[in-house]
């Protein structure tokens, strides 16, 4: 498409330049030349617009790092290099509706999709998670 853009642009100043030389423009040409370029620019955008996007989900989070700039590995306790202790994970409740571990902070259920309003968010803390639902995740993550 980036070919067939430029060459219509090429065209276009070739199209130009020979009207300007006979002296006879022809504005419906120009015209029509011009809203296909324009038609031509706006898919490119749309094209670019997607690839962005499907970059983006494709990249990963960034790392978790500790004040001393290195890595933190997901579920420890301490930084490997200084020792400092990691930042807490928020403690994990059960969804009101059907039970399934989430976040104490969380705003819906990942799995039925509820809204957990701040109300709901402190009966979800007196929910206990699914059992099985959490013998699924690491448990050093979990555990406080």
């Amino acid at each position: 498409m980036l070919r067939v853009r430029e060459e219509r642009l090429r065209d276009l100043g070739g199209l130009m330049l020979e009207m300007f030389r006979r002296d006879q423009f022809r504005q419906d040409l120009i015209v029509e030349r011009c809203d296909e370029l324009v038609s031509l620019d706006e898919r490119l955008q749309e094209l670019d617009t997607l690839l962005a996007a499907a970059v983006s989900v494709r990249r990963a989070a960034p790392a978790a790092r500790c004040e001393c700039g290195a890595p933190l590995v997901w579920g420890s306790h301490f930084c490997a290099n200084c020792g400092r202790p990691a930042a807490a994970t928020p403690p994990v409740v059960g969804c009101p509706q059907c039970g399934s571990a989430l976040a104490a902070d969380a705003k819906f259920c990942a799995v039925c999709g509820k809204a957990i309003t701040p109300e709901q968010q402190s009966e979800a803390a007196a929910v206990e998670p699914q059992p099985e639902l959490l013998e699924a995740l690491p448990q050093e993550r979990w555990e406080e």
